[in-house]
């Protein structure tokens, strides 16, 4: 017998987020996200395999020390 309960942690909490997440977290759009992503200097990706996450504390000062994306 397999519980399916899967443990929700709110994406404000998490360390890493996905890139949906972190659009909805920021009010910033998914392919905006992603071009912030692709930068070769980006401090805030961590690529998991083929998949790309978004650091959350990066992310927000990253953010908030920018005027204009």
């Amino acid at each position: 017998m397999t519980d399916s309960k899967t443990l929700e942690i709110p994406f404000w909490l998490k360390l890493n987020m996905t890139i949906k997440e972190a659009a909805a977290y920021s009010n910033i759009g998914i392919n905006r996200i992603e071009e912030l992503l692709k930068q070769p200097k980006c401090n805030f990706v961590l690529y998991v395999g083929n998949k790309k996450l978004v650091k959350r504390k990066e992310f927000e000062q990253d953010i908030s020390k920018n005027i204009e994306l």
